[in-house]
Order: C-alpha cells, then structure tokens, then sequence
C-alpha cells in the first residue's frame, strides 16, 4: 500500500499541471519549455547545474532539428543502481544487509552457513555496528559468500525472499521500509527520459536478481537488468553439463554456489557489450565502480554525458559530507556532472520519510 500512496504522489504532481499543458495547446511531439519540463517531470528538483545539464542535453539530441540529434533505438541510458535511485546508507548496501541477516539472524540457515560465508557476514555486522574497516577486496569477498548462502534456491524462492525481506522498515529511517528507499528526483529522471523515447538500464554491482526483485515496482522490465551473476542449474540437472542435459517441464532454475561475475568497473562494460549491444549516451552512477561505465559512454559518436550522484547530505540521509565533497571534485575533474543530494534534491525519499539513528538488536 505504501509503494502505491509513493506513485500516487509522484502522477499527482504530474497531473496538477495537465490543464495548464493542455490550454497551451502543445502537441507531445512539440518542443516543451524549460519551465513545463520542469513543472511536469521535476517537482522534487531545486534549480540546479546538473539539473540544467541533463534537460539541456535530452532537448538537444531529441531534437530532429539538431546536429546532435539521436535516434530512438540509438537513446541508450544505463543507471547504477545502489547510491544512485536506491538508498544505500542505511546503514551500508542492500545485499550487504540481506547476507548479514540471511547467515546470522535466519533460525532457517544461520547454523548452516559455511565459515567463511559466516565471516563475511561478520565483517559486514562489525562495519555496520561499530565502524571496523571491510577486508580488502571484499566485494569480491561478499560475492563468493552470497553465491554460497543462496545456492539450491529456487529463482522464485530467491525473489520472494528478497521481497520479503525488502518489506522491513530500513534501518536510520521511520516511514520507509527497504524496498521503498528510492530516490524521488532519480525517479522524475526514469519519467523524464521515457518521455523522450530513451530506454534506460539497470547496470548494477548488486545481485542480478535482487535488482529486479527491487525494481519490479518501477515498472523496469526484468530484461533490462545487468548485475552479478551466479551459475543457474536445472532443478534435477546435477553435475550434468547444460549442453548435454534436456531441461523437463516440471523442473524449476535453482541458484548454484558458482560466481560468474562481479559486475563492477570494466566488468560493466564488458557486460553492457553483450547484453545491450550498444554503448550508452547517457550514464548514471555514484562511485568508482561506474567510472568504467562512465568513460565508454562518453566515447560514444553521438553527443553524450554522465552524471554522478554524490551522497552530501547528513541532514536528510546518512552521509559523509565531507568524503561526499571530494568525491564531487574527483568526478568534476573527470568530466562527469554532479548532483548533489543536499543542493539539488527537494525531497529524497517519499513525503513523510525521516532521519533517525540507526539501532540494533541485542
């Protein structure tokens, strides 16, 4: 219900304005003024460079009668999706805290989790608790516990485990649970540029899987999700190669403990390559791990450009504003916009969504 009362807010601000688009007696196909887009598309924006930026560009090379016009199949955008449309300071990555609750809290694995997927999960609840450094390399690390924590799952069983977990309030904030913890700006972004006859893709570091399970809601079709990959088997295949195995009716795709990729850096491109087939002229991200995504982008023919997102805000989220702030230098240097959470977003979460401590069970 509260995933719904979210897009109702979100068509009400776009339907206060439909009066005022109708009497100007514009066709959908006729340029729009900066004023109506932003009336329509952003009413969670303040006016802002990045802002600017990002509506300059779209206008430009949607527009037939441009130099730097793209075609339809040509407008391409990939977004990152943790940090980027979905919170992910509270207090640490969403698959994070799904394997720290899946090894140490769920009475139906915690005793049968491997040591080392055990570790994993400990290092993630010291970090989150009381501050201590990650291992190096852990996302590689958290990749090969997570392949081994969910292996002989169902694809069906997996995406209503993450569902349900999804449905937990998140932790730092009140009014909002996990699966709500998207960022409303980035939200007008997805409207703004399906608009615009962009298609847009999810090129997350996060589990393939999770990502779709958290972005069903949005309406992003499960074929336009690029994440991390695990080895996926016939339910009664067993150590049987797929080229030599005839899959039955009744059997179901179950999730083995076999890592194929951890889609993060160039990992990214290489698996925008294979699936998309075309390189992006718009790109959305928020760490290191996108620049790679980033940087092909941009060497794209076409007229394109990236976007980082910097977490700046410790009024309205858990932020370091301070690392945010150099972040935001680093990314300028290297020829990507920013946005800034605290300057450029109204509101980031939903309406009624607050601040809180983060608290923790005994």
């Amino acid at each position: 219900m509260k995933m719904k009362r979210i897009f109702l807010w979100m068509m009400t601000a776009v339907l206060i304005c439909g009066p005022m688009m109708t009497s100007c007696g514009k066709d959908d196909h006729e340029p729009q003024s900066q004023s109506q887009v932003d009336i329509k598309y952003f009413q969670s924006w303040n006016q802002c460079e990045a802002l600017s930026a990002l509506k300059d560009y779209v206008e430009d090379v949607t527009n037939p009668a441009s130099p730097n016009f793209i075609k339809v199949e040509d407008r391409i955008a990939t977004f990152d999706m943790d940090g980027t449309f979905v919170g992910e300071l509270y207090p640490t990555y969403f698959e994070y805290n799904l394997l720290e609750y899946r090894v140490l809290d769920d009475p139906t694995y915690k005793d049968k989790a491997p040591e080392d997927v055990r570790q994993a999960a400990q290092n993630i609840r010291d970090f989150v608790r009381q501050g201590t450094p990650l291992p190096a390399h852990f996302d590689m690390i958290h990749a090969r516990a997570a392949a081994k924590a969910y292996s002989g799952m169902t694809l069906a069983e997996f995406d209503a485990y993450v569902k349900a977990y999804a449905q937990q309030p998140a932790n730092g904030f009140t009014g909002m649970t996990y699966g709500e913890s998207f960022y409303q700006p980035m939200l007008e972004v997805f409207e703004y540029l399906k608009s615009k006859d962009f298609t847009y893709y999810v090129v997350s570091g996060s589990d393939r899987f999770i990502c779709r399970s958290l972005v069903e809601p949005l309406g992003i079709a499960p074929n336009r999700v690029i994440g991390m990959d695990v080895k996926l088997v016939s339910s009664s295949q067993g150590e049987e190669a797929g080229v030599d195995y005839t899959m039955g009716k009744e059997e179901n795709l179950v999730r083995t403990d076999e890592l194929i990729i951890k889609n993060l850096k160039t990992n990214k491109v290489l698996q925008i390559s294979q699936e998309i087939g075309k390189v992006p002229v718009l790109s959305f991200g928020n760490s290191g791990g996108d620049c790679s995504m980033h940087n092909y982008c941009l060497s794209n023919k076409y007229r394109c450009a990236a976007f980082m997102l910097i977490a700046d805000d410790d009024t309205r989220d858990h932020a370091n504003r301070d690392k945010a702030l150099k972040l935001g230098q680093q990314w300028r240097e290297a020829g990507y916009h920013v946005i800034s959470m605290k300057d450029d977003f109204r509101t980031i979460y939903a309406p009624g969504v607050q601040k809180v401590d983060f608290t923790f069970p005994e």
